[in-house]
This record gives structure tokens, sequence and C-alpha cells, in this order.
């Protein structure tokens, strides 16, 4: 048997797999247990990017009103921070439909 775990990515603030094999590799039933666990782990992605949002709008009102351009800059560093993170976050909520139609087509 493969071994699996979740774990916490501060960055993202969600627990990510991390598979010791190709997913392939995997019994089905093994398989099956993991994307339960991933499914859980999914449905928390929308609200953390919701989260992430209003972070975004906070500092980009802080930004519209913040007269000290290199404070602007840092600013602006952290808001494109907060939007890549958005972007991972999307990639790994679309990740479940990819294994999903995997498993329903074999």
């Amino acid at each position: 048997m493969g071994k699996y775990r979740f774990v916490q990515n501060e960055r993202l603030g969600i627990r990510l797999p991390e598979l010791d094999r190709e997913w392939e590799d995997y019994p089905l039933e093994e398989r099956a247990a993991i994307l339960v666990q991933w499914e859980q782990i999914r449905g928390t992605i929308p609200d953390r990017i919701k989260e992430l949002e209003t972070r975004i709008a906070g500092k980009q009102d802080r930004m519209n009103e913040e007269p000290d351009f290199v404070k602007c800059c840092e600013l602006n560093s952290e808001i494109a921070e907060l939007a890549s993170c958005i972007n991972d976050l999307h990639i790994w909520f679309r990740l479940n439909q990819e294994l999903t139609s995997k498993r329903h087509s074999e």
C-alpha cells in the first residue's frame, strides 16, 4: 500500500495531499479514501478564496488612501501574493474534478 497524508499549507491555508507514489499506483480503495478526505478539504476552498478576496479589498482600500509611495508598493506586493494564493486555490479546487473523471473512466 502506498502512503499518503494531508499536510497543512500555511500559504494557502488548507491541507494538501502528499502522495508517495503516482495516483494510478494506489489501489482503488485507497484512491477512494483519499478522494473522500480531499473532497472535505476541497469544500473549504471557496470560503478560503472569499476570505483572501476580502483581505485584498481591504489592502486596496488602504493603498488608495496611502500617501507614502513605499508603503503603497508594499501593499501592492501583498495584494499580488494574495492573488497568487487565490489562483493556486483555484487550481487545487479543479484537481478533484480531474481525479474524479479519471476514476469514472477506469
